[in-house]
C-alpha cells in the first residue's frame, strides 16, 4: 500500500503516504495498528457489541508522549478522531469509522501512596484494578458497579456507585490529572493549577483534553461490607418498590439500595423453577458499622415474601464484581436514562408494567440510589451539576441478535417516554447514547454555557468531537 485513505474533521477523505505513516509509528513507544494488523480487529472491539466502526490507524499508547505524537499527527493532518480508554461507553464514542482511534488502554497502571492515601491512575485502568490496588491497603475510593468499566470514562463523566452517598462521586474526589491539550501541551489541572480546567474534566467528558493519568483521594475503608440481593416475583413489585421508597428516605449515608427488574438470572440461592422469572431485586451495599448492619438491613427481607436472598459479609472487591455476568461484553445494548428527585406511584407502575414486557432475557431496569453526600455539593462546584438527584433510572435493553435491534429499542424508548413527565429533565451523560446529541444541554444544565466557553478555549477546532459533545460554538 503506497497511501493510506483516512477521513477528515470536514467529512472528506485524505490520502496519507505510506512513508508518513511510518514515521508516525516510529514516533511511538506503543504499537501503530492498520486494519492489516493481526491485532486491528481486537483493539478496535468495545463493549457494546452494536459498535462495528473500523478506524484507519490505531495508535495504541503506552505514555503520555504517545497521545501527544497522536494528537499532533491528527491536527497536523485534520482527521476525525476518537479516544478509547476502557471501551465501556455505551454510545461506542471510542472508535471512529476510518479516522485516528487513540487507544490508552495499554496505560493500565495504578500507583497507591498508603502514607498520603492517594493514587496515581493510568488512564487505560479499570475499575477493578483501582479497587484491588487500594483495597491491599485498606482504602477506597468511589467508583461504580461493574469491575470492566473504565476508570477515565467512568471519572470525567461524574462516576457513581456503591459508595457514593458516602463518600461522593469519583470527581469529588478527584484531586489532579495529567493530560494533553489539543495544542499539543502536556498540562497538570488541579484546583491550583488551571483550575478551570479541571473543573471542567469533572463532569465534562473527553471534550477538553486527553487525560492520560488522575490523582484520587482515598478514605480508610474496612475491606469487608454486607452486602447481597433479595429477590421478589414481579407481581409483587409494586407494592415493594413502594416499601422500598420510604426505606431509601431515610437510608444513612453508608448504605445503598437499588433495584433491579428484570428475568431472574440462575442465581444458585433461588429455585429452578424461578430461573428466567420477572423479578424485581433489591441489590445493598452497606459500609458502616458492622454491629448496625443487620437492623439496618432486615426491612428489605419483609416487604413481602422472598423468593430468595443472599445477604451477608463480603469482600468489597467480590461485591464489585457482583454484576459483572450481567454486563459481559459481547451483547448488543441500547439505554435510555433519566434522574428523579422522588418515585412517586405512576413512575413505579410504569417500571413494573415495562418489567413485564421485558423483549429479552437481558433487558433490566435498574434504579440506581443516589443523594446523601453527593448533594451537599452545589451545582456549579463541579461540571457534573446533578445535585438534586435521588435516583437515576436507566433503561437498558440489552440482547444477543441483530434481528431483535428494533424490539429492543423500541421498548426503552417506550418506557423513556412514559417516564418524562415525571423526571427532572436531565441526565446523566454516561448513560446517554449515541443518538442522544439534543440531550447534551440536559446533562450539564446550569453549567453548559461555561462549559461552551471553556471549550471554546481548550478545543476551538473541536477535535476532540466524538462524544457527548460540547460544541465551540453555542450556535451548533
Amino acid at each position: 500500500m503506497s497511501h493510506y485513505s483516512l477521513k477528515r474533521l470536514d467529512g472528506g477523505v485524505t490520502m496519507l503516504p505510506e512513508a508518513a505513516v511510518e514515521t508516525f509509528a516510529a514516533e511511538l513507544r506503543g504499537e501503530l495498528l492498520t486494519p492489516d494488523s493481526a491485532h486491528y480487529d481486537w483493539a478496535r472491539t468495545v463493549w457494546n457489541a452494536m459498535i462495528d466502526r473500523r478506524p484507519g490507524l490505531i495508535a495504541r499508547c503506552v505514555v503520555q508522549q504517545d497521545v501527544r505524537c497522536a494528537l499532533e499527527f491528527a491536527r497536523e493532518n485534520g482527521l476525525l478522531l476518537s479516544v478509547k480508554s476502557g471501551g465501556h461507553n455505551v454510545a461506542g464514542n471510542a472508535v471512529c469509522d476510518d479516522g485516528l482511534m487513540i487507544d490508552l488502554s495499554p496505560m493500565r497502571w495504578v500507583r497507591v501512596d498508603p502514607k498520603k492515601q492517594v493514587a496515581q491512575v493510568g488512564a487505560g485502568a479499570l475499575l477493578g484494578d483501582l479497587d484491588r490496588e487500594s483495597l491491599a491497603h485498606g482504602l477506597v475510593t468511589p467508583l461504580g458497579i461493574n469491575s470492566t468499566t473504565g476508570v477515565a470514562g467512568l471519572t470525567l463523566g461524574g462516576g457513581f456507585g456503591w459508595l457514593s452517598r458516602r463518600f461522593g462521586l469519583s470527581v469529588d474526589n478527584l484531586l489532579s490529572v495529567d493530560l494533553v491539550g489539543t495544542d499539543g501541551q502536556c498540562l497538570h489541572a488541579s484546583e491550583d493549577e488551571h483550575p478551570e480546567l479541571f473543573w471542567a474534566l469533572r463532569g465534562g467528558g473527553g471534550n477538553f483534553g486527553i487525560v492520560t493519568s488522575f490523582e484520587f483521594k482515598l478514605h480508610p475503608f474496612e475491606p469487608e461490607v454486607v452486602a447481597g440481593l433479595v429477590l421478589y416475583p414481579l407481581e409483587h413489585a409494586a407494592s415493594v418498590m413502594r416499601q422500598y421508597r420510604e426505606y431509601a428516605a431515610v437510608a444513612p449515608d453508608c448504605l445503598s439500595a437499588w433495584c433491579v427488574l428484570r428475568k431472574a438470572p440462575p442465581l444458585p440461592f433461588l429455585s429452578v423453577a424461578d430461573h428466567g422469572r420477572e423479578v424485581l431485586a433489591l441489590a445493598v451495599c452497606y459500609s458502616g458499622a458492622r454491629q448496625e448492619a443487620d437492623a439496618l438491613i432486615e426491612p428489605l427481607r419483609h416487604f413481602g415474601t422472598p423468593l430468595g436472598e443472599h445477604l451477608g459479609p463480603v469482600p468489597y472487591t467480590g461485591w464489585q464484581t457482583t454484576f459483572d455476568p450481567l454486563l459481559a461484553p459481547g451483547a448488543r445494548n441500547y439505554w435510555k436514562s433519566h434522574n428523579f428527585r422522588a418515585l412517586n406511584d405512576a413512575v413505579i407502575d410504569e417500571l413494573v408494567t415495562a418489567a413485564g414486557m421485558l423483549p429479552s432475557e437481558h433487558c433490566e431496569i435498574f434504579v440506581g440510589q443516589l443523594g446523601g453526600v453527593i448533594n451537599l455539593r452545589a451545582p456549579q462546584a463541579t461540571a457534573y451539576p446533578h445535585r438534586d438527584v435521588e435516583f437515576v433510572i436507566n433503561m437498558h435493553a440489552r440482547w444477543e441478535s441483530a434481528d431483535d435491534d428494533k424490539v429492543c429499542k423500541d421498548w426503552s424508548r417506550r418506557l423513556f417516554d412514559a417516564l418524562a413527565e415525571h423526571a427532572t429533565g436531565g441526565v446523566y451523560v454516561n448513560f446517554m447514547t449515541a443518538d442522544e446529541e439534543a440531550r447534551v444541554e440536559a446533562a450539564y444544565g446550569p453549567n453548559q454555557r461555561r462549559l461552551i466557553q471553556l471549550k471554546q478555549r481548550y478545543d476551538p477546532d473541536n477535535l476532540l468531537r466524538i462524544n457527548q459533545n460540547i460544541h465551540p460554538s453555542s450556535e451548533n
